[in-house]
Order: C-alpha cells, then structure tokens, then sequence
C-alpha cells in the first residue's frame, strides 16, 4: 500500500484510511458458508461415529448388570436354601427374597439388601422357576434381553442363570 500524500485535499486522509480499513477488513474476514458447511458435516459424522460406539458399550454394560443381577439374586437364593431347606416355590417367586413368606422358616426375613426385586438391565422383571423347566436345575433365572421378548441374538439374546454368567 502507497502512502499518499496529503495536500490541500481534505478527502485524501479520509481516502487512506478507507484503505486501511479495506486491508484489514480482508485480513479478519469470516468464514463463508461452504467452510461453515464442511465443519458441520465433519463434526456431524464424527458425532455419529461416537454415538455408534457408545451405544454399544452402553448396551454392553446392560447385558454385564443382568448378569450381575443374577449373581445377586442367586446368592440371597442360597441364603434363601439354606434357611428354609429349599428353594422359593415358582407362586412365591423372586418376591420371597425380600420377605420370607409365612409357609419360610423365617417369615419376614430379608435376603436382599433392597426392597424391591432387583430387574435386568433394560429394566424388565426377570423370570423365575424352581423347580427349572429345562434340565435338571433347581431353579432358573431368566432374562429375555434387550427386546423383551423369548429367543433373539445379539442384545435380544436371553440370558439364563445356568450358562456361564461372567
């Protein structure tokens, strides 16, 4: 940029400093719209990308609380045996943990630290037989999975307290 010098022109200072202005007008110019486009498309797919992720682990950890869970509840049914000679009956259910029915031992007597029957993962209740109905286990705790419902693969997959609970 030419310095101009200044007359008797009263307009040739107004002159320089619109040229100043102009010069650093172009240095702090915003971002235009396709650059603005790009960022968002960018950040866009990288926000899909963790969500894919999270989502996966988040479904993960519900299938490790459900079995979880089952531990749980099969460690107060041991308790459960060994006060009362036996498992709870199907009738009495899950429910018999939180408060031994009358027909117990110990009527009343709690065998989870809660006052209600602890629920899968996905918050549904689990299933409970004693005697089991597949094989020969004295008592079964089922999950139906994610989808809620009987069979599935993946996160619908059920779980059942005989298979190998991690």
């Amino acid at each position: 940029m030419q310095r101009r010098q200044t007359g008797s022109d009263p307009f040739d200072v107004s002159i320089e400093r619109a040229e100043v202005l102009r010069a650093v007008g172009r240095s702090q110019r915003g971002f235009n719209l396709i650059e603005i486009m790009v960022v968002i498309t960018i950040m866009g797919l990288l926000a899909g990308i963790v969500g894919i992720y999270v989502s996966g682990a988040l479904d993960s950890a519900k299938q490790d609380t459900t079995r979880n869970q089952i531990k749980i509840i099969e460690n107060a049914l041991v308790m459960y045996k060994l006060d009362n000679g036996r498992f709870p009956t199907t009738s009495e259910g899950l429910q018999a943990l939180i408060s031994a029915p009358s027909s117990a031992k110990k009527p009343g007597k709690k065998y989870l630290n809660s006052d209600t029957v602890p629920r899968d993962g996905w918050d549904f209740d689990f299933l409970y037989f004693s005697p089991g109905t597949r094989g020969e286990h004295d008592y079964e705790i089922i999950s139906y999975g994610a989808d809620g419902r009987e069979g599935g693969d993946g996160y619908d997959a059920d779980i059942y307290s005989w298979e190998d609970v991690r």
